[in-house]
């Protein structure tokens, strides 16, 4: 590797740095980002370790170690935006150093490094790490796990001595992804020894688990919280493992109904600029083990497919669900850039650049269209960083294909990758324009200079996520349910049933504070119950007792 494409490189991970730790400082957004960093507020508020709550009231949706992680760095660097997205960012790093690491070992030293490049180059992975979700925490478990099971595999491929370090990461990692999401920390992992049982025709893998200290490691980890909390909470065992795994998987009751295909276009335009390369990268991968009987590769792509089929089946559908397949999917593309010929990795990228004319025409009618003026005027003001996000993409694409047509890889791919992160950042800077319509952050200023220790807050037939963590005090929910329904049956004194009863605690006496929407706000005005505004917008109204 020459010192132009070194230097190239090290642009990339600057640059990829400064984009990472700009993302950090956002607004959080509704309603994922503030929900989990409400948790785990609230978790070091009452100290209660144990019971994760939401607005004071007891939620089981999701195990608790991105909730301990965030509270711990709450303690120890308070409580921001920053501090909120740490564990997953950091996540995100680690996840794409194990990737990477993993081709490493598995091929090249070129193929580490392309890896890397291929998972910083997609925007979804890349957008995933800023934000507040549980996905990306699970990601990198899980990928740890099967990677250090494959590593293992390789060591006795390879006749070296058994790879109990490697197990026992394995053990540990399948663990902490049980901590993070619930049973797919067990099912993913397992699906992946399966594939490779079957690639190999040999029953004995079984046999090289290490089950006697990995069995133990595994719960030694995993348990103790389930015991704890169960104990505390007669209630939890059944919600958790019945409602959120069964119920939610079989039906529909989450709503988040999609069609089965819904994931195939999150995974190819997930690798944008790459998404065309992506069936040859696998096709490639694929014909390179026949016939070998170690099948790494096969196995990640067979894990893959199983893993977007899992959760094509399932009657609850969510985007980020799919980001586990992003890590293996970088490992086999990255072999593809660092091995295929470069006139054909210039083609690619052209095609890729291409792609960018129908985001900038998107990007460009983006404040077009029936919406209230406020959020026209909100989507004008991220307009021209997603159009300066495509036109990067656009340029940087055609400055690689030239590049690679010339034979220089690395800076071609390089290249390639700057764009891709400039798209990024014009994406997300984009979307902090949007933030007075995501976040509760105006709201909760608006609050801060009438808010004391004794005032009531109510949040009537609506619920911000985001406002609780700005104020740092929960509110009483009138009339709402969605999320809340296995805690508000647990703790129903906690809550207020219908606005009726909320007209009549409005009135007593005291200062007090509410939220809702404008369409709720006008049947109150109109009944003449005595309120205040202090922020109006499209979305939701501040009022006061006056």
């Amino acid at each position: 590797m020459d010192r132009l494409a070194r230097i190239a490189l090290l642009a990339v991970a600057l640059v990829a740095v400064a984009i990472g730790v700009d993302g950090l400082q956002r607004r959080l957004a509704n309603p994922d980002e503030g929900r989990y960093s409400e948790i785990s507020r609230e978790m070091v508020q009452s100290g209660d370790w144990v019971t994760p709550r939401l607005d004071g009231l007891k939620y089981f949706e999701k195990p608790p170690l991105q909730y301990w992680a965030t509270a711990a760095a709450f303690e120890a660097f308070g409580e921001n935006e920053v501090t909120a997205r740490l564990y997953v960012a950091a996540c995100g790093l680690l996840t794409l150093l194990v990737a990477a690491f993993t081709a490493g070992r598995l091929g090249t030293a070129g193929t580490s490094i392309a890896t890397a490049l291929a998972l910083l180059c997609s925007p979804y992975f890349m957008a995933l790490g800023t934000i507040v979700t549980l996905d990306m925490g699970v990601t990198l478990w899980i990928t740890a796990a099967v990677c250090a099971f494959l590593l293992a595999e390789d060591a006795h491929d390879r006749g070296a001595r058994p790879a109990h370090g490697w197990l026992a990461i394995a053990w540990t990692a399948m663990a902490l992804a049980v901590l993070s999401k619930g049973l797919i920390g067990i099912v993913f992992p397992a699906a992946a020894v399966f594939f490779h049982m079957v690639l190999r025709r040999d029953l004995s893998v079984l046999k090289r688990l290490g089950w006697w200290y990995g069995l133990p490691i595994f719960l030694a980890i995993s348990v103790p919280w389930f015991v704890a909390v169960s104990r505390a909470n007669p209630e939890f065992a059944h919600f958790f493992f019945v409602h959120e795994h069964f119920e939610r998987f079989l039906t529909h009751e989450a709503r988040r109904v999609q069609p089965w295909w819904f994931f195939l276009p999150i995974v190819a335009f997930g690798f944008l600029p790459w998404t065309l390369a992506l069936p040859g990268a696998i096709h490639d991968a694929w014909a390179a083990e026949a016939g070998r009987r170690f099948q790494p590769l096969r196995v990640m792509l067979a894990w893959c497919a199983v893993v977007i089929l899992f959760f094509s089946m399932s009657g609850s559908k969510l985007p980020a669900y799919v980001l586990p397949v992003f890590p293996m999917l970088a490992i086999v593309l990255g072999r593809h850039l660092a091995h295929a010929p470069t006139r054909r990795l210039a083609l690619w990228a052209a095609a890729g650049a291409m792609l960018a004319i129908p985001l900038a025409i998107a990007a460009f009618v983006m404040d077009r269209g029936g919406s209230d003026p406020w959020t026209l005027s909100l989507y004008s003001a991220a307009k021209p960083w997603a159009l300066a996000g495509t036109a990067a993409l656009l340029a940087g694409g055609i400055a690689g294909s030239l590049l690679l047509r010339r034979e220089h890889r690395w800076p071609g791919l390089a290249a390639v990758a700057l764009a891709s992160l400039l798209l990024i950042y014009g994406i997300e800077r984009g979307y902090e324009a949007l933030t007075p319509r995501q976040s509760g952050w105006a709201v909760a200023q608006a609050m801060k200079p009438y808010l004391t220790p004794r005032t009531r807050l109510y949040s009537v037939n609506h619920y911000d996520q985001t406002v609780p963590f700005y104020i740092g005090r929960t509110v009483t929910l009138v009339n709402y349910h969605d999320e809340f329904e296995l805690g508000e049956k647990a703790e129903p004194w906690k809550v207020i049933a219908d606005t009726g009863k909320f007209a009549q605690d409005w009135l007593r006496p005291g200062d007090a504070m509410a939220i809702m929407q404008p369409g709720t706000y006008d049947n109150f005005r109109r009944q003449g119950l005595p309120m205040q505004v202090l922020h109006e917008d499209p979305r939701r109204v501040l009022v006061r007792k006056p």
